[in-house]
């Protein structure tokens, strides 16, 4: 299997920003380059929505309405390692936040195979 491990989460004001990360490792069936990513959150009481995500090569980027202008979604295969830049955090950024692998870019999360162990993200007002 793919182990996804994701950091950078933390607490910020409104307005701030954040940086987030996510190693890849595992099997060598498979590399890091063969997957398109993607990030997710999930809000307390709410359901998992997509975020982000990123093409194999890193050349083609989707993102949710709610947060496109705002975050930027990376990857440095070289490095096994995706990122996503938020800037101009809100409240209602906070969440827990989730990277995934795909066999193809997509927003839906039913798509994507593996996935990390979250990390908290926390925008005070």
């Amino acid at each position: 299997q793919v182990q996804l491990v994701e950091s950078g989460g933390g607490l910020v004001q409104a307005g701030g920003s954040l940086r987030l990360s996510c190693a890849a490792s595992g099997r060598t069936f498979s590399t890091f380059s063969s997957y398109a990513m993607g990030w997710f959150r999930q809000a307390p009481g709410k359901e998992r929505e997509f975020v982000a995500a990123v093409s194999r090569s890193g050349g083609t980027t989707i993102y949710a309405d709610s947060v496109k202008g705002r975050f930027t979604i990376s990857r440095d295969n070289a490095k096994n390692t995706v990122y996503l830049q938020m800037n101009s955090l809100k409240p209602e950024d906070t969440a827990v936040y989730y990277c995934a692998s795909s066999r193809v870019l997509t927003m839906k999360g039913e798509q994507y195979v593996y996935w990390g162990q979250g990390t908290q993200v926390t925008v005070s007002s």
